[in-house]
């Protein structure tokens, strides 16, 4: 009985070792974005609750992100900005949009509550570009001829990191201020003209949210999670908007992500009344050949979990959920291209 009872505590602690390895080996690892930091860690919870497998996603910033993924140091990478076909060649990688979301300006000025200040691309450009110092500016108060502006300099912020949404952020500059484009241009990393430096989507937020009379860009859910103060923004079709789903979804109806190589896909300008100017989808990279297949298969997984699952957690949140015909053509990509088995 004593020998029996031996045998049964050794094979009892074997089994918990072959779980726990199983559960090691099904931990999934991924870094980049800071914009869906919000989305990734709310999914990775639930999915946590509901299946115990694990998600270690870094929040570091896109430019980062695609460094780790083409090192392969991680499972999936996530970028903001998305690569161009050559470039998903050239390092043998897949890549698909996982959510959509939007960027807004923030603020942080006495007495301004969100939307009652309004914002066009040529003045946020000027603003960004340093000839639009002061926040009582003729230009301002063109567009704003009933908010009490103050006579003080405006504190620019800006990433410091390479990033996805800077890389959204500038490309829309470049779309709507002829001078940024000319002389900045659009870029994860770009030779800002002015403003002080922050790391993350977190860091501007907080930067803004301290300082007086600032201004910077962050992801939606960080503006609304941190109740920092949005302006609205003139569209394309020259109609003052405020941030909202609706009209995330109004911008996101125009992309045709099936005739997209690589789902290559920049959703910022977009025309329609409705259409929020600043939105974005946000991308996963993964190699088509992985380095761990059973790591590969496990983040695969995870991710259908969260097209299926997910999309009432991203609406709380004010993220899109990719419509179900896109996610039908990204799991076809998976099937075609990922060798996870």
């Amino acid at each position: 009985m004593k020998i029996n009872s031996i045998l049964g505590l050794a094979l009892a602690a074997g089994l918990a070792a072959t779980a726990a390895t199983a559960a090691r080996a099904t931990d999934i690892t991924g870094a980049g974005a800071t914009f869906p930091f919000p989305i990734y860690s709310k999914w990775a919870d639930a999915y946590k609750k509901e299946t115990g497998d694990s998600l270690n996603y870094q929040s570091i910033g896109s430019g980062a992100g695609i460094k780790q993924i083409q090192a392969k140091t991680v499972t999936f990478g996530a970028s903001d900005m998305p690569l161009t076909v050559e470039e998903l060649n050239k390092d043998g990688l897949v890549q698909w949009p996982m959510v959509m979301g939007a960027i807004v300006a923030i603020v942080n000025v006495e007495g301004v509550k969100s939307g009652d200040l309004a914002l066009d691309g040529k003045t946020l450009g000027d603003i960004y570009l340093g000839k639009v110092k002061t926040w009582d500016d003729a230009a301002i108060k063109k567009l704003n001829p009933n908010v009490k502006l103050p006579s003080a300099a405006i504190t620019v912020v800006r990433r410091s990191d390479g990033s996805g949404t800077s890389f959204v952020f500038t490309d829309y500059l470049s779309k709507v201020n002829d001078e940024w484009k000319t002389k900045v241009g659009a870029g994860t990393a770009v030779e800002w003209p002015a403003g002080v430096g922050a790391k993350g989507n977190e860091g501007v937020a907080g930067n803004v949210g301290q300082t007086k009379n600032s201004i910077g860009y962050v992801e939606y859910a960080y503006a609304k999670q941190s109740n920092l103060v949005y302006t609205a923004l003139v569209n394309k079709a020259g109609k003052t908007v405020k941030p909202t789903v609706a009209g995330f979804q109004a911008a996101a109806a125009n992309a045709d992500w099936a005739k997209a190589p690589g789902f290559y896909q920049i959703l910022t300008e977009e025309p329609g009344e409705a259409s929020w100017p600043i939105t974005s989808a946000t991308f996963i990279l993964m190699h088509k050949v992985p380095k761990d297949k059973a790591a590969a298969a496990a983040a695969l997984k995870f991710f259908a979990w969260c097209y299926e699952k997910g999309g009432k957690m991203a609406d709380e949140l004010d993220f899109v959920p990719m419509p179900d015909p896109v996610v039908k053509l990204v799991k076809a990509v998976w099937d075609k291209d990922i060798q996870s088995k």
